[in-house]
């Protein structure tokens, strides 16, 4: 019989569903791509029905069902208030478990179990998985058989940071440390000061940080944090206000007093003290996650490295792991953050409780909904919008980049994750010292400092930049050789660096002979390649998302599957 499991993120921001049968990942989508709300909190309904509609399932036929959250964590503590005043019915499964688990000690500690019972003849089984554990068990999708893993995010019950070690289908924790000192607060909490918002636009300090410089201001953030020398590391809890759920902002007034500057107020007029800010932010960043990087070395000393949790979408710090530690090889997933840990908690209970021992390991993350020639042409006609066929869709294609021109591609299934690598893509030249600022203003309506990706095919990565290191999943930014800057000026990055991504002729060959055409017309290896999306919107999933976003954009083309739309 088939383990077919169903993993879910349902709670925090980044909703969303994912199958796996026999630890092969069938399908997942995050919920915002469905309901166009971007980061929702939504419980994950339509990336349930497109899961299991994909496989052609009924929840029924599933072995169990696992959700990247255990509650029964969450009620260490009795809380008379909310097991007393039963105005719910339903309220009982908090009251009763609450009373009874107060009483309980110790219970199991990797996950809670609940079982459902449908029509006395089929048990589904609903296994909530610790939040640090479906990080961690990303491992069992990666292509190792042994491995150190790290975790890191803003918090998971009540953990935010967790080492642990992978054997084959087993994975032991080796130790872990709780919230409130928390890498990921640490970093939304001067994402806020700086005029972005925290749990969301991380990445705009990130790019911002390669703008600013060695300040006073490295001094007095690094000041509020202490490396403990074996494990992990303690904030100045005086100083921020991220544990205080009931305050409006991260930052507090002493860290304004202390900063001597008010945090500002609109993140797109950046000045240089936040810039100096940024960096300072980063680079204190940088150097606690790799104290944690090469402490985890020391107590499992594998060659190879897992990162999970949001922690690790930094790419800017990834880029660097290899140089500043001693591990060889390292596995960060597209997912890394919470849209993905459902899958890790579907990953945990087919491997560590079913005992699934079949090896799939994730080589791309194209598993949302896709749409063939027919239905997109039927939802062209549906619209009246004129179109046209063509079967050498990647020659015109290239020679609108050519001539100029920034194109919206929309071809195979939807990236699962935050980055768009080739199928749900805006595409440009790279050699256009202008073409970075024209995206920016006229389409995706951000901040100027923001970078795009060099999308390069996998075997030149060695002729542009400085390390040679694949990175699939768009997860590292690396240094790009001085004299190939002037060459690609629209993808480097103020620091140098591009934050690439590597393209396979096996993993995506559409998207690898666009770039290898585009390649033998200049000579240069690499499209920008940046999300299908205007800001504040989800990347495009469907086809009536595609066309929006073209109209309501400054998009000159759009080619979806093998049709193009001009305006």
């Amino acid at each position: 019989m088939k383990n077919i499991i169903l993993g879910l993120n349902a709670i925090g921001f980044n909703t969303s569903a994912s199958l796996i049968i026999d630890n092969k990942i069938i399908c997942a989508a995050e919920e915002e791509r469905f309901s166009r709300e971007k980061r929702t909190r939504k419980f994950p309904v339509k990336s349930i029905d497109f899961c299991l509609n994909k496989a052609k399932l009924k929840i029924e036929d599933l072995s169990a069902i696992a959700i990247s959250w255990n509650p029964a964590i969450n009620l260490e503590k009795f809380n008379l208030h909310m097991s007393q005043n039963l105005n719910y019915f339903p309220s009982m499964l908090h009251s009763t478990l609450n009373y009874i688990i107060k009483d309980l000690k110790p219970i199991n500690n990797e996950y809670f179990l609940q079982k459902l019972i449908i029509d006395d003849k089929k048990q589904l089984d609903i296994y909530y998985v610790n939040h640090h554990l479906s990080h961690a068990s990303n491992y069992f999708f990666s292509p190792f058989s042994n491995a150190s893993i790290l975790t890191l995010d803003g918090f998971g019950e009540n953990e935010c940071m967790s080492f642990y070690s992978g054997k084959f289908n087993k994975i032991k924790k080796i130790l872990s440390q709780n919230f409130p000192h928390s890498l990921g607060s640490f970093y939304s909490t001067f994402t806020e000061f700086c005029g972005f918002k925290p749990q969301s636009e991380e990445w705009k300090l990130m790019g911002a940080s390669s703008y600013g410089q060695k300040s006073h201001y490295y001094k007095l953030i690094r000041d509020l944090v202490s490396i403990n020398k074996e494990n992990g590391f303690n904030l100045n809890l005086k100083y921020f206000n991220h544990y205080m759920f009931h305050r409006p902002h991260y930052y507090n007034d002493f860290l304004i007093d202390y900063l001597k500057i008010q945090p500002n107020a609109n993140g797109e007029n950046l000045k240089e003290r936040y810039f100096n800010i940024a960096f300072a932010a980063q680079r204190v960043f940088e150097e606690i996650y790799y104290h944690l990087i090469n402490n985890l070395y020391k107590k499992n000393k594998s060659e190879n490295l897992v990162l999970s949790g949001g922690c690790a979408l930094n790419c800017l710090a990834n880029g660097k792991i290899l140089a500043k530690s001693k591990f060889k090889n390292i596995f960060i997933p597209p997912v890394p953050d919470d849209s993905g840990a459902g899958l890790g908690a579907a990953y945990y209970v087919s491997n560590k409780i079913l005992n699934s021992n079949k090896k799939h390991f994730i080589t791309h993350n194209y598993f949302g909904p896709s749409f063939d020639n027919k239905q997109i042409s039927n939802k062209l006609k549906k619209f009246s919008i004129n179109f046209t066929s063509h079967k050498n869709i990647l020659d015109l294609a290239v020679q609108s980049i050519l001539n100029g021109k920034i194109i919206g591609w929309f071809q195979g299934s939807l990236e699962f994750g935050d980055r768009a690598l080739g199928n749900r893509s805006i595409l440009a030249d790279p050699r256009d010292p202008n073409m970075k600022d024209k995206i920016n203003k006229k389409i995706k309506f951000r901040e100027k400092f923001r970078p795009f990706a060099p999308a390069i095919l996998e075997d030149k990565v060695s002729d542009f930049f400085e390390v040679n290191e694949n990175s699939p999943f768009m997860e590292k930014a690396l240094k790009i050789k001085a004299n190939k800057r002037k060459l690609i000026p629209s993808v480097t990055h103020v620091d140098g660096t591009g934050r690439l991504q590597t393209v396979s002729h096996k993993i995506n060959k559409k998207f690898y002979d666009l770039i290898n055409k585009f390649y033998k017309k200049t000579s240069i290896p690499i499209l920008l390649n940046t999300s299908f999306n205007i800001q504040g919107e989800p990347i495009v999933c469907s086809v009536e998302d595609a066309i929006k976003n073209f109209y309501l954009s400054g998009l000159d083309e759009l080619y979806l599957g093998d049709f193009l739309i001009k305006k």
